[in-house]
């Protein structure tokens, strides 16, 4: 049986999704609205072909954010994955993170960035607690594959990187820090095509350099030498670092600087770069503790050549590339623009739009490529919407005004929990990934 369902024609009661109930009782709306998605008519007969598709809906992620799972929609009989975000509204922090994570979703359109498919309509917002988001459901993920048996060959590393990068240049043209770049919030198919997700922790550039922000992004062992010493600004950097760990990883199918604690990882990446000029550690924006200690300890010398120790796809294109991406001061670091136009990126760009692709086209005299491979967002990004909430109860008249919108733009029926599930219990107790022991958090500079 599964959690979703929708108001319409009879569907399969097992279904955790269920088309959303126009019908209220005497009591007026329901408290939850999932209460009411029920019909009194019997469902119909699934066909010899609709019974080869359904599967059980399962939990396949748990994340610090959200729970998700592969369920069934069942407008379509398609497979998706629905993101259950519990206790959002806690505090004014977490409420605007989701809502920004919310309008991403809804505004993304590119081949390598997920998208919400749909959004469930939540409670009243007095009652207002939790949002169930409904993308693509992809088949693995990159840490993954990493880890698996599976070989990796060079033209798997270079069709995944280009494909971080296209869809990492989309996020950046709209003025868009991921912050948590990882291979587990790379999303993979069994034909390599590769998405980026999880956008809890994004948020959109901030122009003034003098303004802080959170240093609790990014996992540690993706995090950028400016984020371990203490910078309270981030630029697109950032993420550009991430990227240049996880091209080591798929070259060396272990973790570049996999250390206990964020100071020890700070020590890591200066035995691999280097000890930085000083110049460079003020401009990264490093704290005064943070730069008194990194002066403090006996000079390093740089061991980059170490990186063609990592594998026989380590050649000297590919040590050039991870060489400039993984830079001490972030305004020397590589950009992504740059990145996609560097030599070791041609075959991978070849294989993704030669039969991957669906910008492209093939036609009876040939393959047809469009002029813009890696293109940049042409769309108009509000950046101003979290103007004037100051308040939990002002967010979440914003999330419920922009999910009826959203609803009445997209003209579809919307979806709600399927109570009558065996699994809707299960599903309503899912809760994010416990959180370890061994803290991350940014080293007390």
């Amino acid at each position: 049986m599964a959690v979703c369902k929708a108001h319409g024609p009879p569907y399969n009661t097992s279904a955790a999704l269920t088309p959303q109930s126009n019908i209220t009782d005497d009591e007026g709306p329901s408290y939850k609205k999932y209460r009411s998605c029920t019909s009194t008519k019997e469902p119909s007969t699934p066909t010899s072909r609709e019974l080869k598709t359904l599967e059980a809906d399962r939990p396949i992620g748990y994340g610090a954010f959200g729970v998700v799972w592969a369920v069934t929609d069942p407008r379509t009989g398609k497979r998706i994955a629905l993101k259950k975000m519990p206790n959002v509204f806690q505090n004014i922090v977490s409420s605007k993170r989701v809502y920004r994570e919310l309008r991403m979703l809804c505004f993304f359109k590119h081949e390598n960035v997920i998208q919400a498919l749909d959004i469930l309509q939540p409670d009243p917002v007095d009652h207002m607690d939790e949002l169930y988001v409904v993308t693509e459901l992809m088949q693995s993920d990159l840490h993954k594959i990493i880890v698996s048996p599976q070989p990796l060959s060079s033209d798997h590393v270079k069709v995944f990187l280009y494909q971080i990068l296209r869809g990492l240049k989309y996020l950046h043209s709209i003025g868009i820090l991921h912050r948590d770049i990882k291979p587990g919030n790379l999303l993979v198919n069994s034909n390599c095509l590769l998405k980026i997700c999880d956008f809890g922790l994004a948020r959109s550039e901030e122009p003034d350099r003098t303004k802080e922000m959170t240093q609790e992004v990014v996992t540690q062992y993706y995090r950028s030498p400016e984020l371990l010493s203490g910078a309270t600004y981030h630029s697109y950097g950032v993420d550009m670092w991430s990227v240049g760990c996880i091209f080591a990883e798929l070259l060396g199918r272990k973790i570049l600087f996999q250390a206990q604690s964020p100071i020890q990882q700070l020590n890591q990446v200066i035995k691999l770069l280097g000890t930085p000029h000083p110049e460079d550690i003020r401009e990264s924006g490093a704290s005064e503790g943070a730069f008194q200690y990194i002066m403090s300890q006996p000079y390093q010398p740089p061991v980059m050549h170490t990186l063609h120790n990592l594998s026989p796809r380590a050649n000297h294109e590919a040590v050039h590339l991870l060489c400039r991406m993984l830079v001490f001061n972030p305004y020397k670091r590589i950009s992504v623009t740059d990145a996609l136009t560097h030599p070791y990126l041609d075959e991978g760009r070849l294989r993704y739009h030669t039969c991957m692709c669906t910008c492209c086209k093939t036609t009876p005299s040939g393959r047809v490529y469009v002029d813009a491979l890696e293109p940049a967002n042409t769309l108009p990004y509000d950046l101003n919407y979290e103007e004037h909430l100051y308040t939990v109860h002002q967010v979440k008249e914003a999330v419920s005004n922009f999910i009826s919108n959203w609803h009445r733009q997209k003209g579809v029926v919307p979806l709600c929990l399927n109570t009558a599930s065996p699994v809707y219990h299960q599903f309503q107790s899912s809760t994010v990934a416990p959180q370890p022991e061994l803290t991350d958090s940014p080293h007390p500079w």
